[in-house]
């Protein structure tokens, strides 16, 4: 089947190719980059976000640290896939596991299920809550279809609920009156496979645009450290529609839905109570899933507006052994209104209905299997103007019902100073929580046997608990940011933060007990508790200097300190230092020349050594309708580790990697 479908998006890419040869564009050599490349630095830094507040607001007066990633920024920084893109963000720690797997954090307690972080693809969560942390390897997107990632570093509860304990990520994309017409992109290296996205946007009436796309990637696997291939290769097809309504002045529907089916090789270590008491899973891992979104926005006046979101998910994932299947129902409202001159209230409500289904397998095994989970929440935050344009108090806080752990109370207040308009001091003092996963309560997770000694004449096997009493991780958060516009050209953004974390999960060795099925062994358990505790501090700084009208550079560099108790052992699974550095030049009105250098720290409980990576690409755009780039990644090593997976002792490396790619647009 993957191959009549890349055969048939083959097919269709080169008919495309073949029309757009026929109505060539008239006006090549005209204008022809992106309107987002046009963007000026004072443009950048006054960009409008939502995330921080749930209504419009100017980055550069936003008391929070966010960071946007604009289409310029995908399209000059050669990334391929989302989780790729998210590299960008200042601090935001990135690592890729193997082909399809990824850990991506803010702030440490990176892992491969990262679970302080809560990720949101136009309004719809994609946190997992059987796992904790988003499975990067099932998010796909036609990139040229993104509006803007923002991305927010530290807490965000008060406004978007339990898991945003170290940050936001809003994937937005376009509303389908913005991507009218054709677009197909193919791409293909010696990793990237022939890769595919064909979108059309159209319009039924005046006022009801729509948009189609299909999507297929086909990515090699890599290699290990002993340069032995790994079966990580990757095929994922992705489809979907968006139907964006304007009824009236002021009101806005959208209705769009997405499906997709992922095929993903995979290593995983099953344990195993028989000689060799260890098997070794070398094959695939099939996913699918689909959603169907609604969301309707009102504006009652310039200062009022009023949304409401209902959206189903459904997932079907498998992992070597493990399945798991997981319908989420979501109802969502906000509304935001000013009260008097000097209050700007932001208040809303929301209830989601979880139900998943995990078969047990014997490294993994819930109870219940099938379980019913609700979250009820309502939000309150006014924005006080105390000096008119000068100065601002943020008082808000999130109240919610779960399932696992009761009442939560999630509040935050910001001060916004704004001495003048080039400048901007923005603290924040935070509180926030991550609700148990199910694997932290219901699971018993056998992940290793030690084979019979003469001392222990059984095999033993080595278990992980959950506990139904397990209660939320907290986390008090103290944020002091700057921004600052010293000359028109050039521009800094400073954040800082000392955050506090208590019942941080822990495993705690317990009392080994004997089991007699399905052979006789022991059991090693280890309790999953509330007993950890953590201090962590930190900076975070970026820049963007415009050189000249062709010539732009954008830089960050971020530190993090962290300390765990009663062990450090996860401390260095986050890089204490990053750096990164972006050029773009316009040679000349087609031609751009785009390079990116990334610095990661080493990881010294994963044994992985710091690295370099250095990215350079070229693009030529002839007229507006064509484009063609290559790209080198990864240009400094043939292959560096950048984490591990939790499921196989094999570290896999990340490959240098060259690639072109055809864009066109008609």
């Amino acid at each position: 089947m993957n191959i009549v479908l890349k055969n048939s998006l083959g097919a269709l890419a080169l008919l495309a190719c073949l029309a757009a040869e026929v109505v060539r564009a008239e006006d090549a050599g005209s204008k022809s980059f992106s309107d987002a490349a046009d963007l000026s630095l004072e443009q950048l830094v006054n960009i409008h976000v939502t995330s921080v507040a749930k209504k419009e607001t100017e980055l550069s007066q936003s008391p929070a640290a966010i960071f946007v990633i604009t289409p310029e920024d995908i399209d000059r920084s050669g990334v391929t896939s989302l989780p790729d893109a998210l590299r960008l963000v200042p601090g935001m720690d990135v690592a890729q596991i193997n082909s399809s797997d990824w850990a991506i954090s803010s702030r440490g307690f990176n892992s491969q299920f990262a679970n302080k972080l809560l990720v949101m693809v136009d309004g719809r969560s994609i946190y997992d809550p059987a796992f904790g942390g988003v499975l990067w390897e099932m998010q796909d997107l036609v990139l040229e279809d993104l509006d803007q990632i923002e991305v927010i570093r530290g807490p965000g509860s008060t406004l978007w609920g339990a898991n945003a304990v170290n940050g936001v990520v809003n994937i937005n994309t376009k509303s389908s009156k913005d991507t009218q017409g054709l677009l197909v992109t193919t791409s293909g290296g010696n990793v990237e496979q022939p890769s595919t996205s064909i979108r059309y946007g159209g319009q039924f009436t005046t006022n009801l645009f729509y948009r189609v796309y299909l999507q297929y990637a086909n990515d090699d696997g890599f290699t290990d450290t002993a340069g032995n291939n790994t079966p990580d290769a990757r095929n994922i097809f992705h489809g979907g529609a968006r139907m964006d309504w304007e009824p009236a002045t002021g009101d806005i529907v959208t209705l769009q839905g997405d499906y997709f089916r992922a095929d993903l090789g995979g290593l995983a270590q099953l344990p195993a109570l028989t000689p060799p008491y260890v098997n070794q899973f070398n094959g695939v891992n099939f996913k699918t899933g689909d959603n169907v979104l609604a969301r309707w926005t009102h504006d009652f006046s310039e200062t009022s507006q009023l949304t409401l979101q209902a959206y189903y998910d459904h997932s079907a994932d498998s992992d070597a052994d493990s399945k798991d299947f997981l319908d989420t129902y979501d109802l969502d409202l906000h509304h935001h209104f000013t009260l008097g001159e000097r209050q700007d209230i932001v208040w809303g409500a929301g209830l989601r209905y979880t139900v998943e289904n995990a078969p047990p397998s014997f490294g993994l095994t819930f109870t219940p299997q099938r379980d019913y989970d609700h979250i009820f929440n309502t939000f309150v935050q006014d924005d006080i103007s105390i000096v008119k344009d000068r100065f601002h108090v943020i008082l808000g806080s999130k109240f919610e019902d779960v399932t696992q752990t009761g009442f939560e109370v999630e509040p935050s207040g910001r001060l916004l100073w704004t001495p003048t308009e080039k400048q901007t001091v923005w603290g924040a003092v935070s509180r926030s929580v991550r609700t148990p996963a199910r694997i932290d309560q219901d699971a018993r997770y056998n992940f290793a046997v030690v084979p019979p000694s003469p001392a222990v004449p059984l095999p033993t096997l080595v278990s992980i608990l959950g506990d139904t009493d397990f209660h939320s991780e907290e986390l008090y958060a103290y944020e002091l940011g700057y921004r600052v516009q010293p000359v028109q050209q050039l521009s800094f953004d400073l954040s800082t933060f000392y955050n506090v974390y208590h019942d941080l999960n822990i495993n705690t060795p317990s009392t080994p007990f004997f089991e007699g099925a399905p052979v006789p062994h022991e059991v090693l358990p280890e309790l999953t508790s509330n007993g950890g505790s953590a201090d962590t501090y930190g900076a975070e700084l970026s820049a963007q200097w415009r050189v000249s009208d062709n010539f732009k550079l954008q830089g960050s560099y971020s530190y993090l300190h962290m300390h765990l108790s009663p062990s450090d052992a996860t401390a260095g699974d986050s890089p204490q230092n990053q750096f990164q550095l972006h050029a773009f030049l316009n040679v000349t009105r087609e031609i751009e020349l785009n390079a990116s250098l990334y610095y990661v720290d080493k990881l010294p409980d994963l044994n992985i050594p710091a690295y370099t990576r250095g990215d350079l690409g070229i693009t030529w755009r002839p007229n507006q309708r064509w484009e063609f780039s290559i790209w080198g990644q990864n240009l400094f090593d043939a292959n560096h580790a950048e984490f591990s997976s939790t499921r196989t002792p094999v570290i896999t490396e990340i490959p240098r990697t060259f690639y072109g790619k055809i864009t066109f647009r008609f």
